[in-house]
């Protein structure tokens, strides 16, 4: 092949490279493509709601490795062998759209969102700049303008990036610039003990971000909760008193908005109250819960939202966006965000370019590259309208409550809590433990069942439910209602599958 292209005329050869027409092989690549596209067309898409299909086959690490071939070898592998493993790890990868995933705090499937990611992943942007994404931007800045009136702002800033985790150290960083703004060129020489303040409750990614961030995690002073996971605003005043008695200064409140466990909503407003008392930024971990703010009928879990400085949303949670979509919004609309994180890098962000470079927003990012996450979120809006994702809120919630009413019919549930959001945490106390008194020891079995009940619906394939044991409390499962593909159905079938894989404990 390679002296039929020497012996064509103009044949150009450097150091040994033939540099005439394309490397690729752009015909069979269209051909693989369309074959990929029909099997996950088939083996995903058209057994997305299938409850006869298994949420997991599952298999053990080592048989897993074997199945799938993992090697990298010097020479490629042919199409139909790369075909094959496509298949294979659909089938060996967990369904997380199949109606029966109830594990994480996303599940299911939203066709617009699907096809938008198709559509960005076939074009591969970068939102940093208008030359090279003017599409991607203007949406991302639509979508960021309507999440911000959800909250009730009047105007705001925002941005995209991947994961809460994330969004809760944009807004850790930004609170600690706006407190102390040498710190961007100075650093942490000569600056006060920092201390800043969340629940007990709160996403572990606070711990984490005092951490990269240098602020310690011992500088984060985590403040009791009430019974049902809430953050007291009266230890949050005591503790901010405490800080200022240490010498510390105290410069921000992360406050929660459904809570990962629990699905707790924090008092909001007093918490506001004591943050412009004591001059403090408060940012808002809605993550879990911002999706509620689309609800006209529980919106009001997020009372008291408009006055937080920062707010972390995930639409890729409650309302299916598609993992990765999570913003970062900002009350401030005085380029708060570009300052704290512009590098002004001369190469990307000129400012003599023929438009509007305020659209050049990439200066507003930790980030280089970043994905269009915004697009699917956008497309799906488009798609659905408000109404349409008010829908999925309310719906889940009411399937929520259904499955509440369930458990407390059944003989050998118990309910932790009563939920005021989509997180059910209940016990199932099997057969032998029921007439057991009440003491260490019952505790100590009950601890044992979640985790062989787990073991055993993952490797039947039949549902996924996440376990956990929780400030003191022993294992209990912890059931999260999303996908709109989930029915009443499947909260009869989740318990009485319980029941089911338990029957011998």
């Amino acid at each position: 092949c390679k002296q039929e292209m020497l012996q064509k005329k103009n044949a150009v050869l450097v150091d040994g490279v033939i540099l005439n027409g394309p490397i690729m092989d752009s015909k069979a690549g269209e051909k693989f493509v369309e074959e990929a596209c029909k099997i996950i067309m088939e083996e995903v898409v058209q057994k997305a709601d299938d409850v006869t299909e298994k949420v997991c086959e599952w298999q053990a690490p080592e048989t897993l490795k074997q199945i799938l071939d993992l090697e990298m070898r010097d020479t490629g592998e042919c199409h139909q062998k790369i075909l094959q493993l496509c298949r294979d790890v659909i089938k060996y990868s967990v369904k997380t759209n199949h109606p029966r995933f109830f594990n994480q705090l996303y599940a299911g499937i939203d066709y617009y969102s699907l096809v938008a990611r198709f559509i960005t992943e076939a074009l591969n942007p970068s939102v940093y700049t208008y030359e090279v994404s003017p599409v991607f931007l203007l949406v991302e800045e639509a979508v960021i303008k309507k999440m911000i009136e959800f909250i009730g702002w009047e105007e705001g800033d925002g941005i995209f990036n991947p994961g809460g985790s994330v969004s809760n150290m944009y807004a850790m960083n930004l609170a600690r610039y706006k407190f102390c703004p040498e710190i961007k060129e100075k650093g942490l020489s000569g600056l006060p003990r920092l201390v800043l303040f969340a629940s007990e409750e709160c996403h572990y990614s606070m711990k984490k971000a005092a951490s990269f961030l240098g602020i310690g995690t011992e500088n984060v002073y985590f403040i009791k909760t009430d019974e049902r996971g809430k953050m007291i605003p009266e230890e949050l005043e005591k503790q901010v008193q405490r800080a200022r008695k240490e010498g510390s200064a105290p410069f921000l409140v992360c406050a929660t908005a459904g809570t990962t466990v629990l699905g707790a909503f924090d008092p909001l407003d007093k918490i506001a109250d004591i943050c412009e008392k004591h001059g403090l930024w408060l940012h808002v971990d809605a993550s879990w819960g911002g999706s509620a703010l689309i609800s006209r009928k529980h919106c009001r879990l997020l009372h008291g939202i408009h006055r937080a400085d920062s707010v972390a949303w995930n639409p890729h949670k409650m309302l299916l966006a598609g993992i990765q979509c999570c913003a970062l919004l900002v009350k401030d609309n005085a380029g708060l965000l570009k300052k704290c994180y512009s590098a002004e890098a001369a190469y990307l962000f000129q400012q003599d370019k023929f438009y509007d470079v305020s659209y050049d927003t990439g200066d507003k990012s930790i980030q280089c590259s970043r994905r269009p996450d915004a697009f699917k979120f956008w497309l799906m809006w488009k798609a659905l309208g408000t109404t349409g994702l008010e829908e999925r809120v309310n719906r889940a919630l009411a399937l929520a409550r259904y499955l509440v009413e369930e458990i407390k019919k059944r003989e050998g549930f118990q309910l932790l809590l009563e939920p005021e959001y989509a997180n059910i945490c209940f016990w199932y106390i099997p057969p032998s433990l029921r007439k057991m008194e009440d003491g260490p020891e019952f505790w100590q079995k009950l601890h044992q069942v979640a985790p062989i009940i787990k073991e055993r619906m993952m490797k039947k394939g039949s549902m996924m439910l996440g376990y956990q044991p929780h400030r003191g409390k022993v294992n209990f499962f912890r059931q999260v209602v999303i996908s709109p593909q989930v029915s009443r159905e499947d909260m009869d079938f989740l318990l009485d599958e319980i029941e089911l894989l338990a029957k011998d404990l």
